[in-house]
């Protein structure tokens, strides 16, 4: 007779993800299930699109209707009832009203809003139409947002061209939508990286470091906005699930994976 497997002493944390699909796994649904895995948080998730890409293609995109993506939210969350979840490429009206519905009728969930819009080899990933509703609906429900440059100008409506400009753009981010923001400036040029963190009150707080060259940072939103939605699954507060989530990204390019002799994030760093 095989032994009995031993219990564990406390339940483990559960976080979910609503987002899209990646068939090459570097982004969206894959590597939010890969980070929430790497930081000791049981990973749930609801689909919203299917995808055929690899890192330098997207070719195709095949959306889930909205009912049927409130229908794997409404089946992972009454038994699992995760603690917290993130969003990532919602691409629709109705999967974005279908979120919207749910996260209005979970208050204790914490949300963490990734609006992507556009995907690293350039396609779009939001219909038009769908804009304004993330704007006016989702992000004042969140907890915090993750924006980068572009999708942080988008929500803005204006430039923001410099590293200078961050400050203000997050603050003025943070109080356009009343929701604590983390503006990230990777896309800006130069060897050093600058995100900056505001809340509605604005208060800020900025995070640099220098760019690691020579790496493929495809997925890099959905690992980072993942990893914040697992340490705020565990207890953790926003300032240092910003922190903890931060470094367990730069682990992750210092040691990257090589697929093809290219190094991609590496989501379980040493």
């Amino acid at each position: 007779m095989p032994a009995e497997p031993k219990t564990a002493n406390l339940a483990a944390p559960i976080a979910m993800t609503i987002a899209g699909s990646d068939s090459g796994s570097n982004a969206g649904v894959q590597a939010d299930l890969l980070t929430f895995a790497a930081n000791q948080v049981y990973g749930v998730s609801a689909i919203t699109c299917l995808t055929a890409q690899n890192p330098e293609r997207l070719s195709s995109i095949k959306p889930m209707a909205g009912s049927f993506v409130r229908e794997q939210i409404d089946r992972v969350s009454e038994y699992f009832k995760p603690a917290a979840l993130k969003t990532g490429m919602l691409f629709s009206v109705d999967i974005i009203e279908a979120v919207i519905e749910f996260v209005k009728t979970t208050p204790k969930s914490k949300v963490v809003i990734d609006p992507v819009m556009v995907a690293s080899s350039g396609e779009l990933l939001l219909k038009q139409e769908a804009v304004d509703l993330i704007k006016t609906e989702l992000i004042p429900l969140a907890d915090i947002i993750t924006p980068n440059l572009d999708e942080g100008e988008n929500l803005l409506g204006a430039p923001i061209g410099s590293q200078q400009n961050l400050f203000v753009a997050a603050a003025e981010l943070a109080s356009k939508y009343k929701v604590n923001v983390l503006l990230k400036g990777g896309h800006l040029k130069g060897s050093r990286l600058l995100d900056v963190f505001s809340t509605p009150e604005g208060n800020t707080k900025a995070y640099e470091q220098n760019r690691i060259d020579r790496i493929d940072t495809h997925g890099s939103g959905c690992t980072l906005s993942a990893a914040i939605t697992a340490n705020l699954t565990k207890g953790k507060d926003i300032i240092e699930s910003i922190e903890l989530a931060r470094s367990y990204l730069r682990r992750g390019m210092e040691s990257p994976v090589y697929l093809k002799g290219i190094p991609f994030i590496n989501h379980f760093p040493k």
